[in-house]
């Protein structure tokens, strides 16, 4: 793993999310990233409902397509993403993919929505680019966690520098 993977690791928050990325970086070998056929998903059988594709259509302007969306994503959003365009719903960050796309690289961050219930969520989410010619992205893959304000709050306490001095 290169140092700016590592960085890139230290950055995640949600364990599961680090294991989706080494398993990323594991695929894409000596790439910069991986393609689709690369990726198993029995590999990370458990996280599926929470994982996303999205085709990135280029021409003639960046649109984004979801080709699949998780079953715990429409539960989240109370909505199907899978087939809609990322015009189509305000439930996509259009900043964040365009990222992927420009940087070839991963993106990761942190977003605060309410769900289909009114629940106030931390939604903490990965996006992997994905190639199929080894040069241009093609695809991004997600992976999204929601938590309680209060479960995010606990995880964020605990990992602050300040939660380990003795």
């Amino acid at each position: 793993m290169l140092d700016t993977d590592l960085a890139f690791r230290a950055q995640l928050v949600i364990p599961e999310q680090r294991a989706l990325f080494d398993y990323w970086c594991e695929c894409c070998g000596e790439r910069a990233m991986p393609a689709r056929r690369d990726i198993t998903p029995s590999r990370f059988r458990r996280h599926l409902s929470f994982v996303s594709l999205v085709d990135v259509k280029p021409i003639p302007q960046q649109r984004y397509r979801v080709r699949l969306a998780g079953t715990g994503l429409r539960e989240v959003f109370n909505e199907e993403l899978t087939g809609k365009y990322l015009a189509d719903s305000s439930r996509m960050n259009g900043a964040a993919l365009d990222r992927v796309v420009a940087r070839k690289k991963p993106a990761q961050g942190i977003s605060s929505l309410h769900n289909a219930a009114g629940e106030h969520l931390i939604q903490f989410w990965l996006k992997l680019p994905l190639s199929q010619d080894g040069e241009s992205v093609n695809m991004i893959m997600g992976y999204d966690v929601f938590l309680h304000v209060a479960q995010a709050a606990a995880l964020t306490q605990a990992l602050s520098p300040a939660a380990h001095a003795s």
